[in-house]
Order: structure tokens, then C-alpha cells, then sequence
């Protein structure tokens, strides 16, 4: 065996040794995998009891309002058509009269509907920023149990496979009772 060819044999033995050893030092194969999940905010809001629960309060708070605000709708169509039939029979004054009332109805219930409306947000706003710090809390809780690295609110995503969506696991917690108290502070 000549020098030259024992170089090359330890040099390709050198070379295979490195290829074998040195990815077992690699820093790739030491780090621990990332765990990343993703929370479907809209769904927790439609879906979850505490928002289901949240939805029911609102709509018994707004029902009376509502009902005025139909009466009042009633009102201006019973007077309108009241207008229709007899203002051509009625003198001048008492014409006017009806349609002065007919109007001030009118303002008062689209002033009545709007004032609901605005009322209704800021209600739906307060139930729901509650609902979403009980949501944050509950993902706080999932990813320190679970040991997540990172989770993310779903928004407008082209593509999520199921397997890091934990939006479903979010609302159980929330649903139950056990959740509940070990996610409050």
C-alpha cells in the first residue's frame, strides 16, 4: 500500500466519521420543537356557553325597548293610514295637526331606534370584551398546561392544518365549571 493511497483512506474515513458525529452535535437536532396553536376568536363568540349566556342577558335587557320601539312603528302606521283615509275629509287644521304628530312620532322613533342601537353596541362590546379576557385567560391556562410555545388569534389565514387549532379545547375550558375557577385569578 502505497502513502497515497493510505491518505485517501483516512481521509475518506476522516470525512465519513464527520458526517456521522458532527449532525449529532448539531444544535437542530438538541432544540426542542416548537408547539404552536391557533384560537378561532369568532367561534368562541358564538359558540362558547359564557357567550351564549352573555347573548341571552342582552336580548332580555333590550326586549322592553324593543317593544317601544314597536308600538311606537304601530303608532305611526295606524296614524298614517288614518292620514291617508280621512285627511281628504278633514279640514285644514285638523289635517295639519295629524301630520304634525304623524312627524314627531316619526323623529321620536327612529331617534328611539337609533339611541337602542347605539346602546345595544356598547352592551354587546362590554359583554364581549369580558368574554375575551375570559378567553385570554383560558389560553393562558392551556398553554402553560400544555406547554406551548405560541399561540395565535385565527385571523384572516390562507391555510391551518386542524392539528394546532385548539379553539374546540378554549371553549371546553371555558364551558366547564373546573375551567372556570382555574383560569380566574
Amino acid at each position: 500500500m502505497t502513502i497515497k493511497n493510505l491518505w485517501w483512506k483516512l481521509r475518506s474515513l476522516f470525512i465519513l466519521s464527520a458526517a456521522v458525529i458532527l449532525p449529532l452535535f448539531s444544535p437542530l437536532n438538541h432544540a426542542e420543537s416548537i408547539k404552536i396553536g391557533v384560537v378561532n376568536t369568532e367561534k368562541i363568540l358564538r359558540e362558547s356557553i359564557p357567550a351564549l349566556n352573555a347573548q341571552q342577558r342582552i336580548d332580555q335587557e333590550f326586549i322592553p325597548r324593543d317593544a317601544e320601539i314597536k308600538e311606537m312603528a304601530q303608532q305611526a302606521k295606524t296614524l298614517q293610514e288614518k292620514l291617508e283615509k280621512k285627511g281628504a275629509n278633514l279640514n285644514e287644521t285638523d289635517r295639519r295637526e295629524l301630520e304634525r304628530e304623524l312627524a314627531n312620532l316619526s323623529r321620536n322613533y327612529q331617534r328611539a331606534q337609533r339611541q337602542m342601537r347605539e346602546d345595544l353596541t356598547v352592551r354587546q362590546n362590554e359583554e364581549y370584551g369580558a368574554i375575551l379576557e375570559l378567553t385570554d385567560k383560558a389560553i393562558h391556562y392551556i398553554a402553560e398546561k400544555e406547554n406551548y410555545d405560541l399561540i395565535l388569534q385565527l385571523q384572516d389565514s390562507v391555510y391551518r392544518s386542524q392539528r394546532i387549532d385548539i379553539t374546540d379545547q378554549v371553549i371546553e375550558t371555558l364551558n366547564t365549571k373546573k375551567g372556570k375557577n382555574s383560569i380566574q385569578p
